[in-house]
C-alpha cells in the first residue's frame, strides 16, 4: 500500500532536518576506532578523523573498522554515504557484535545491499541474541542514500533495541521474558565494505560489475553514546556494572505515540520483507511442512 503524500512531506521534512542537525556533532574515527581490515589501501580517514572511505577494489578486497571498546547499552550513530551508481554485489555495513563464541554472539545490524543502477538499495536489518538469529527485516529507502549523508543509529537497553534512520524509528525488537535478547555480552562497533556478489543482489543473480571499481562507502561523525567495558574487564563484569548505569535506565522502553505513527508509517510503505510475516504466511499456506512462527511474532514490538 503506498503512502499518502503528507506522510511523505512529513517523512521528507523531518529527514532533512536530522540531517542537519546530526552533522553538528563532531566525532573521531582515528580515536575511537582500529582499522582492522584492508588497511591501508582500502580505508582512509581525514578531515582530522571525521571523514572515513571504505573502498572495495575487487573481489577479494574491502575494508572495516572497529571501536576500541566494547560496551553494553547505549546509542551508537554515524552519518553515511553509499556507493554511487551501480552498487551490486557489494554490501556496506553498520552494526555492533560480540567477541569470542560465535554460536552464542550477539549482534545488531545494519547492511545495506548494494543494486544496479537505477535500482533502489536495501536496508537490511538483523538480530542475533545468544546466537540465535534470522530475525531480518529489510526496506527501500524513502531517499537516495547515495547523494548524501543520512544518519543510522542503533540505540540498545535492556528494554529494547531500535534502528533510527534520520531519527525514525524503523524497527523495533522488545525484550520479552524467556525469550533471547543481549543482555550479557559486550559488544563492539563496526563499520565495512565487502563483496557479496554470490547473494546480495536479487540472491545473487546480479553480479559485480568490476570495471567500476572501486565502490566507495563513506561515514561521518561516529557518535558513540555507551556504557563501556572497564580496561581488564571480563564480560560478567561489564554486564553488572553496565545493567546499573544511566545507559539501562535511559529511555525508551516503549516508542511515543509520535514515533509509533512514524514507523508504522515506514513500515507500511517500505519494508520488503519481515520474518515474522514470511514465518505466519508460510505456517498459514502450508502448516504441516512451515517451520514454528518465531514466538515474538506473536507479543508487542512496540
Amino acid at each position: 500500500m503506498a503512502m499518502g503524500s503528507s506522510w511523505k512531506a512529513l517523512l521528507a521534512a523531518v529527514a532533512f532536518l536530522a540531517v542537519l542537525e546530526v552533522g553538528l556533532v563532531s566525532a573521531n574515527f582515528s580515536d575511537q576506532c582500529n582499522i582492522t581490515w584492508g588497511a591501508p589501501d582500502n580505508a582512509e580517514i581525514s578531515d582530522y578523523g571525521n571523514h572515513l572511505k571504505l573502498f572495495l577494489r575487487d573481489n577479494s578486497s574491502g575494508a572495516m573498522v572497529e571501536t576500541l571498546k566494547p560496551f553494553i547499552y547505549g546509542s551508537v550513530s554515524t552519518m553515511i554515504k553509499l556507493i554511487e551508481g551501480d552498487s551490486a554485489g557489494s554490501v556496506t555495513t553498520y552494526y555492533t557484535c560480540s567477541d569470542g563464541d560465535f554460536s552464542v554472539h550477539d549482534e545488531i545490524d545494519y547492511e545495506f545491499l548494494g543494486n544496479s543502477s537505477g535500482n533502489p538499495y536495501t536496508i537490511h536489518t538483523n538480530v542475533f541474541a545468544d546466537g540465535v538469529g534470522k530475525r531480518e527485516m529489510q526496506f527501500k529507502p524513502w531517499f537516495d542514500p547515495t547523494t548524501d549523508y543520512h544518519n543510522y543509529t542503533i540505540f540498545w537497553n535492556p528494554c529494547m533495541i531500535v534502528w533510527y534512520v534520520d531519527s525514525y524509528p524503523i524497527r523495533v525488537f522488545r525484550n520479552h521474558t524467556g525469550l533471547p535478547f543481549p543482555t550479557q555480552r559486550p559488544m563492539y562497533a563496526y563499520s565495512s565494505i565487502w563483496n557479496a556478489d554470490d547473494w546480495a543482489t536479487q540472491g545473487g543473480r546480479v553480479k559485480a560489475n568490476w570495471t567500476l571499481a572501486p565502490f566507495v562507502s563513506e561515514y561521518r561523525d561516529i557518535d558513540l553514546k555507551v556504557c563501556e567495558c572497564a580496561d581488564g574487564a571480563d564480560d560478567k563484569a561489564c554486564a553488572t556494572t553496565c545493567a546499573k548505569s544511566k545507559y539501562a535506565a535511559e529511555e525508551p522502553c516503549k516508542l511515543t505515540d509520535k514515533e509509533k505513527k512514524e514507523m508504522d508509517a515506514i513500515q507500511l510503505g517500505y519494508t520488503i520483507y519481515d520474518y515474522c510475516v514470511n514465518a505466519k504466511d508460510k505456517a498459514a499456506k502450508d502448516p504441516e511442512n512451515a517451520k514454528p512462527v518465531p514466538p515474538e511474532c506473536y507479543l508487542e514490538q512496540y
